[in-house]
C-alpha cells in the first residue's frame, strides 16, 4: 500500500513538473488566440456603370471581382493605344475601363458592423466620336473618372458617383453591390 501511495505521488509530481515546465501550455490548448479563430473573408463586388440620355437608361455595363479585405484589387479591360510623343518616340495609353478598389471589413474595424469600408478608383476612357473630335487630326480620348470612399451595406447597391458628360446630355452612374462570400 505504501508502494502504491509512493507511485501515485511520484506520478502526480511528474505531471505537475511537466506542466510547470511549459507555463501556460494547459491554457493555450483550450483558449485559442484571436488570430487562430480568424478565417479569411472574401467578398464579391459587382459594379454597374449605367449611361443615361435625358434620364433614360441607354446602356449598362457590369464588372465583377472577388476581393479580400486590405488588398488592392483591379479590373482592367480595354486597349493599349500607341501615341507618338516626339519624332519617332511612342508611348502607349490605356483606353477602356479600369476599376481599382480596396475594402476594409469589421474584422479590422469593429465599428463598421455589417458594412464594409470601400475605396474605389474607376476610370473609363474611349475615343471621341467624329462630331466631338473637332478639327484635330489626332484622335481625341474622352475620360470619365470617379474616386470615391464610402460605407457599403452588404447585398445592397450603393451609388459611388454620378457624372454628367460635358459634350452631351448623357449622364454616367457607377454603383457597387458588395456580397460576403465567406
Amino acid at each position: 500500500m505504501l508502494r502504491k501511495a509512493v507511485l501515485t505521488t511520484t506520478l502526480m509530481l511528474a505531471a505537475f513538473a511537466l506542466a510547470m515546465a511549459r507555463p501556460g501550455a494547459a491554457q493555450a490548448d483550450t483558449a485559442k488566440t484571436p488570430e487562430a479563430d480568424k478565417t479569411p473573408t472574401a467578398y464579391r463586388l459587382d459594379y454597374t456603370l449605367s449611361e443615361f440620355d435625358e434620364g433614360k437608361k441607354v446602356n449598362s455595363r457590369q464588372y465583377s471581382m472577388n476581393a479580400r479585405p486590405k488588398d488592392w484589387n483591379e479590373i482592367k479591360i480595354g486597349s493599349r493605344v500607341p501615341v507618338e510623343t516626339k519624332g519617332e518616340e511612342w508611348q502607349y495609353l490605356d483606353v477602356g475601363m479600369n476599376i481599382r478598389c480596396q475594402l476594409v471589413d469589421q474584422a479590422d474595424m469593429a465599428s463598421l458592423g455589417s458594412n464594409v469600408s470601400l475605396s474605389v478608383r474607376a476610370d473609363l476612357s474611349n475615343f471621341a466620336i467624329p462630331e466631338q473630335q473637332g478639327q484635330s487630326v489626332h484622335p481625341t480620348i474622352r475620360q470619365i473618372k470617379i474616386e470615391a470612399s464610402t460605407l457599403a451595406p452588404l447585398s445592397k447597391p450603393v451609388v459611388l458617383g454620378v457624372v454628367d458628360d460635358p459634350n452631351s446630355k448623357h449622364q454616367f452612374q457607377l454603383e457597387v453591390t458588395v456580397t460576403k462570400l465567406r
